[in-house]
């Protein structure tokens, strides 16, 4: 059983940043100008195409369960900061602070699934590693 909830939760963990690569992707004029919004000017599109890089493969390591700790890492380099920056609570008048505070808890809350994941690791029998372990052979 906690193998198959291991795989489930590494799923809907992953299921957002590929869905987050998917809209970079197909809409990135629209991500570049939102970038602009935000104040992220600095070479537009370096930063366009290292997050949907991070996104991509992280996402796709995670769901494949190989090498989580490397796959939530990249994830976190990318998460963390569209956290503060996107959701900014703190700086948005009354209306609007309310739904960002609630935004950003959830990323919060996204963060600490990711960190428990990379703590326990994929699970042992749904992951991609299982398919390139290696036979030891006792006494040799």
């Amino acid at each position: 059983m906690k193998d198959i909830i291991d795989l489930l939760g590494r799923a809907m963990l992953s299921f957002i940043f590929l869905y987050e690569a998917y809209d970079s992707i197909f809409y990135f004029r629209e991500t570049k100008i939102k970038m602009t919004y935000y104040g992220l000017t600095w070479n537009q599109d370096l930063l366009l195409f290292g997050a949907i890089i991070l996104l991509v493969f992280g996402g796709i390591m995670l769901l494949a369960g190989y090498r989580t700790g490397l796959a939530v890492f990249m994830l976190l380099l990318y998460w963390v900061p569209v956290t503060f920056i996107v959701h900014s609570f703190w700086n948005d008048p009354e209306p609007e602070r309310r739904l960002q505070s609630i935004l950003f808890m959830k990323n919060i809350a996204i963060v600490g699934g990711m960190l428990m994941t990379w703590a326990n690791g994929a699970g042992k029998k749904y992951s991609i590693k299982r398919l390139f372990a290696t036979t030891h052979v006792p006494g040799a």
